[in-house]
């Protein structure tokens, strides 16, 4: 066969055998048809030289002076990188337990001296042929795994896709621009960063929960697509009443995000989009909503997202508001610390007020044309 010539062109044989006259029948039979041949007299020369430059094959005797056969094969079958190569014992003990044991230890065959040529050669190119399509079958399998996770990927991005586009066209009810979804990206990516530079944050925030707080901090404001225009658009101050309402696009989006992640509760993206959704709009005392939560037990991805969040609508026109100046925005931000925000990223916001200023202003100005 094509295959199995193409084999013996590189194929090595550890030929492990205390008396050389059967050293040099073996390493004579095998040369003659292509295989490059490493002859041993001994188990421990044995299994140094696989050490080095582990074989292809292993023609092993049982009976040896030191370390007999069976000793032999089991410290190779002990080392995962030897484990694999196939040993094929020849010995003269014909007992059936003898052989049982020989499998039972991990060999892969057993011939009987004395032997015969011709049967050698076959066991010999049978188990190489067999060597060969498991390595290829393995390399099929991980190319095949690889395919897998690049599709399972692909489909995770093309789901994320439609979810921001989701969140995008909710945003454009109350932001002309749609330009707020993509600074909060940036305003959040560059706080966690500046975090993760910080003793308390170091092992908790990793570059994963940079790329899924930028990614998912566009979710924030997905459940708006359940507040009527009247209430979202109003020009004036909200009525007690209509606040109410308001605050329900934490749990709509909260909600909305759940659905979605009973299908792929391992998505890390949605999760923590559902923390941002939802959480928001705590406040560090305990005194936001929905759910009252304060300090630390404000997931730190909606406590980045409050800075992030109001520090853009501030510097933004709405219906109901005129913008407000950078230096403004940043006191506002500054003041709210420890009773609005998280004062460990207020204090990040603080080092990074000039580049707050300059993204809002370069991604507005970008927004404007």
């Amino acid at each position: 066969m094509k295959g199995i010539q193409n084999l013996t062109d590189r194929a090595n044989i550890l030929i492990v055998d205390d008396t050389p006259a059967n050293l040099r029948l073996l390493a004579g039979i095998l040369k003659e048809r292509g295989y490059r041949i490493l002859p041993v007299t001994s188990g421990q020369a044995a299994l140094e030289i696989a050490r080095k430059s582990p074989p292809d094959l292993i023609l092993l005797d049982i009976n040896m002076p030191g370390m007999n056969g069976y000793e032999v094969c089991d410290e190779l079958k002990s080392d995962k990188k030897l484990q694999e190569i196939p040993v094929i014992f020849i010995s003269a003990m014909n007992e059936t337990i003898d052989k049982v044991k020989a499998f039972s230890i991990g060999g892969v065959d057993y011939i009987t001296k004395p032997f015969h040529i011709k049967e050698v050669v076959a066991r010999v190119e049978t188990h190489l042929h067999l060597r060969h399509l498991t390595i290829e079958l393995e390399k099929h399998n991980l190319q095949l795994e690889e395919m897998v996770q690049a599709q399972v990927k692909e489909i995770s991005e093309s789901q994320m896709a439609t979810i921001i586009a989701m969140a995008k066209l909710s945003e454009y009810r109350d932001d002309a621009t749609g330009k707020h979804l993509d600074r909060i990206q940036v305003f959040c990516k560059l706080l966690v960063t500046r975090l993760s530079e910080k003793p308390k944050f170091r092992d908790i925030i990793n570059q994963d929960y940079i790329k899924d707080i930028y990614r998912a901090s566009s979710l924030h404001d997905i459940g708006k697509v359940g507040i009527k225009d009247n209430i979202l658009l109003k020009p004036g101050k909200l009525t007690a009443d209509e606040f109410e309402i308001m605050k329900q696009h934490t749990i709509i989006g909260a909600r909305a995000l759940s659905a979605v992640s009973a299908s792929y509760p391992k998505n890390v993206f949605v999760n923590m989009g559902i923390d941002i959704a939802l959480y928001h709009h705590e406040k560090w005392n305990g005194s936001g909503y929905p759910q009252g939560l304060s300090g630390e037990g404000i997931p730190l991805c909606a406590r980045i997202m409050a800075v992030s969040d109001v520090y853009d609508a501030l510097r933004s026109k709405r219906a109901y508001k005129e913008p407000f100046s950078h230096e403004d925005s940043c006191d506002i931000i500054c003041q709210g610390s420890g009773s609005h925000f998280d004062p460990a990223v207020v204090e990040a916001f603080s080092e990074l007020k000039t580049e707050f200023g300059e993204i809002h202003d370069k991604m507005s100005s970008y927004a404007a044309c």
